[in-house]
């Protein structure tokens, strides 16, 4: 008889070098289906990996795929370290964008040194009123936090739909759903003249290196690893389990609608209906690939947003699909959560039991 026990004390190091085997593993797959897709699997590797980097322009589309991803994932890494199984980032990430996009519409014909300022705030304070949702189901009738994060998701993108269509919709647009162009005043900052990647980068990387230093050097950190890791010594030690809670998420929530607001504000500049090409969704994989550690979160938002560049690039150089792009996060996943699955347990047959 075959059955799975736990191991005494997991490997530290393998615990560290399960992203990297899960990657090599990936990559495996991938040779192995471009293989069968009658591509060559070396060039299309070097497509989807290389040319992301090959020069300054795709190195900034790069970075400006980063930036949602890793606003996203950081909070995201928090929640988990406090067990807090938040899934809602995409619907976050859209309600700030959307909330951003409201405020600056009020600024289409200013130049007001606030106009910035304030859409960021709009988008932040969105991100977390959406967040606010399922956080108070949860502490107040105990509901599932995924379920409900989940369903959230898709309200908030067909409210953005609904927004397009509607009251945001451009009046000189022709029909089309997408608001007004927002004034130059609204826009963050373009940091080079080679691409399209702008202040919003830099925020997410100071944001990620502050979740950091409260993760690791303060008390408020100190109590959500002990909330995550023992609910009950936490509750017994006097941690306000609640406060917690809500801490997490509403952080999660604000540097979604951050990442959200930061789109809309930054490369595309004004409100889409497709401003997002799953962010939320992606930043899970990026926060596991990252340890659930904010500064391993920068090295993995840079790994998937090559993937996202490297998958526009194979799509027009080598007539590869997108969606082998979405394949290789879900199977990047699967090997991820299957190398941890294996550094914590270990499969024993009843003779090696007895033995």
């Amino acid at each position: 008889m075959i059955r799975v026990q736990a191991r005494t004390e997991p490997s530290t190091l393998m615990t560290f070098a399960s992203p990297f085997l899960a990657i090599v593993l990936t990559l495996i797959f991938g040779s192995i289906l471009f293989t069968a897709l009658d591509k060559d699997p070396i060039q299309a590797l070097h497509v989807l990996l290389v040319l992301p980097l090959s020069d300054a322009y795709n190195i900034s589309e790069m970075l400006v795929k980063m930036g949602p991803l890793l606003l996203c994932a950081v909070g995201l890494s928090l929640c988990y370290r406090a067990n807090m199984w938040n899934i809602g980032a995409e619907g976050q990430l859209l309600a700030g964008a959307l909330g951003g996009s409201a405020v600056a519409l009020m600024f289409v014909d200013s130049e007001s040194f606030m106009a910035m300022p304030l859409t960021l705030l709009g988008g932040i304070l969105s991100g977390m009123a959406w967040a606010a949702i399922p956080t108070y189901l949860k502490v107040k009738f105990n509901s599932n936090l995924i379920l409900t994060t989940i369903m959230l998701n898709y309200i908030a993108l067909y409210l953005l739909i609904w927004a397009v269509h509607g009251p945001l919709r451009d009046p000189d647009g022709f029909g089309f759903p997408e608001s007004a162009l927002f004034s130059d005043a609204t826009l963050l900052p373009v940091l080079s003249d080679s691409g399209r990647v702008h202040l919003g980068v830099v925020l997410a990387i100071l944001l990620a290196l502050f979740a950091w230093f409260i993760l690791s050097k303060t008390h408020l950190g100190f109590k959500i690893r002990v909330y995550g890791a023992d609910e009950p010594a936490a509750t017994y030690a006097g941690y306000n389990a609640k406060g917690i809670s809500w801490f997490v998420m509403l952080f999660a929530g604000a540097l979604a609608g951050l990442a959200g607001v930061s789109e809309v504000a930054g490369p595309i500049g004004q409100l889409t209906p497709n401003i997002s090409p799953g962010y939320g969704y992606s930043a899970i994989i990026v926060a596991y690939l990252g340890r659930l550690h904010p500064a391993g979160a920068i090295i993995a938002s840079i790994f998937l947003a090559i993937l996202y560049m490297g998958g526009d690039l194979a799509q027009i150089e080598m007539g590869i699909p997108i969606a082998v792009v979405g394949m290789f996060q879900g199977v990047l996943l699967f090997f991820l959560l299957a190398c941890d699955f294996f550094i914590r347990y270990r499969v024993v047959s009843s003779r090696e039991n007895m033995a």
